[in-house]
């Protein structure tokens, strides 16, 4: 098979129809092998009847239903399990993502071998002040943090070669920085592609200005598990050894100055009373905990078992 197209969704019922007559349109004109996978993350409207309805017309069309929502990210990793075309596409229900462009990124993949093509909504019809310009600030924070010159991170339209997304592990809300966890799992010939935006034609968005806030927070989160995911004893254990060792000599000096003054009958105070006693204390026990914590998540990743996370209510033709 060539392509999967893998399409997480939350009540569209009014597009699902028309995405998929272009997408067949597209493929079929291009003479593709293709499936079309589309996951419903947990709609309250008819969009998983018309699924059910065009899988009875299509053998191409695939459904996978969650019993209710989870998530963009948890959605995608359902898609991308099933996904059985040697280059998987992702494109956002809302026909904001143009079809047109798959054969392009298909052959980007296919024939000067990008493991992965991420598309850039270079102009955009979003609202600039709610939308526009926090992408801007959001992508370039990314960029620099993650080192991937990407323009755009939050672009639903990509393309993956099938041992890509095979690979990649996504939780939470981990869909924005699939491509960073593609160059950590050793896929680094990732490519950008300006590809055109769409203006919504039916319903609302289902993301608000929140999406921003948790995007930075998991960046700081993906940052972090990106060097030292795999060993946090050298993160915690590093940092809680430091504040330990800091701590047991405050002390000892501590207990030196006071046996100096006690034995030069000086005048002295109760070592309770003195500030530094309580630092030295509070950084050791601080250095204790951080230790044990990086050993507990040796453990938990040692014995740690993968899983998902969500549940599939329903699947059609899987």
């Amino acid at each position: 098979m060539d392509i999967s197209v893998v399409i997480p969704l939350l009540n569209e019922e009014e597009s699902i129809q028309e995405l998929y007559d272009w997408i067949a349109k597209v493929m079929q004109s291009n003479q593709f092998l293709y499936e079309v996978i589309f996951i419903d993350d947990g709609s309250t409207d008819a969009s998983w009847k018309i699924i059910e309805k065009l899988s009875e017309q299509f053998t191409a069309v695939k459904g996978i239903r969650f019993q209710r929502n989870y998530g963009k990210s948890q959605a995608l990793d359902a898609g991308f399990y099933e996904a059985k075309g040697d280059v998987v596409v992702t494109m956002d229900a809302d026909l904001q993502d143009n079809p047109e462009e798959i054969p392009s990124l298909y052959n980007m993949i296919t024939e000067e071998n990008y493991d992965l093509i991420s598309g850039w909504k270079k102009k955009r019809y979003d609202n600039v002040i709610t939308k526009n310009i926090p992408s801007k600030l959001f992508n370039w924070v990314a960029r620099k943090s993650s080192g991937l010159k990407l323009h755009d991170f939050n672009c639903g339209l990509k393309a993956y070669k099938n041992i890509v997304v095979k690979s990649v592990k996504i939780s939470g809300e981990m869909h924005r920085y699939i491509p960073v966890l593609a160059k950590n799992e050793g896929f680094t010939h990732i490519g950008e592609k300006v590809v055109q935006h769409q203006a919504r034609k039916y319903g609302v968005t289902k993301f608000g200005m929140d999406r921003f806030i948790n995007g930075f927070l998991d960046l700081i989160t993906i940052s972090f598990f990106t060097r030292f995911g795999k060993r946090p004893m050298h993160f915690f254990g590093l940092w809680g050894t430091l504040m330990f060792v800091f701590g047991f000599f405050a002390a000892i000096f501590i207990g030196i100055v006071k046996l100096y003054r006690i034995s030069a009958n000086i005048k002295t105070i109760l070592i309770t009373s003195n500030p530094w006693f309580y630092i030295a204390l509070t950084s050791m026990v601080l250095g204790t905990l951080l230790f044990l914590s990086g050993f507990l998540g040796e453990l938990i990743i040692r014995n740690n078992a993968q899983q998902k996370h969500y549940k599939i209510k329903e699947q059609i033709n899987l």
